[in-house]
């Protein structure tokens, strides 16, 4: 299950560099949830050809991913809110003032709005 996770998030970031036809099937397939006969189906192509391209998309995303980083660093910057957004909150837990507090506060909104 999680490799259909990341195959499906990696297609949301590098997506549009693969194949349309490519592309299409890895959609099908993996966030539309269909059987390999179903894609074939619905493409004109044969089972095998879908897995085929299935397999070959996959290999690209995940070559893209190695190259580019891009998954890893949306990741890291995800991580990073969490931890400022959890450290302003203790500093207006701990700020003796309330202009102090507030500041935190906003730190936390925002760090909560850029995540979304």
């Amino acid at each position: 299950m999680e490799k259909n996770i990341e195959v499906s998030l990696l297609l949301d970031f590098y997506g549009e560099l693969l194949k349309p036809g490519v592309r299409q099937t890895i959609d099908l397939y993996y966030n539309d949830d269909l059987s390999l006969a179903e894609v074939a189906q619905q493409c004109g192509i044969t089972r095998q050809g879908v897995r085929d391209s299935v397999k070959r998309g996959e290999a690209q995303l995940f070559s893209f991913e190695e190259k580019l980083g891009l998954r890893r660093r949306f990741r890291e910057v995800e991580d990073g809110l969490d931890q400022i957004a959890a450290l302003a909150g203790q500093i207006a837990e701990l700020a003796s003032d309330n202009h102090t507090a507030a500041l935190a506060g906003q730190i936390v909104e925002l760090a909560g709005g850029l995540k979304e």
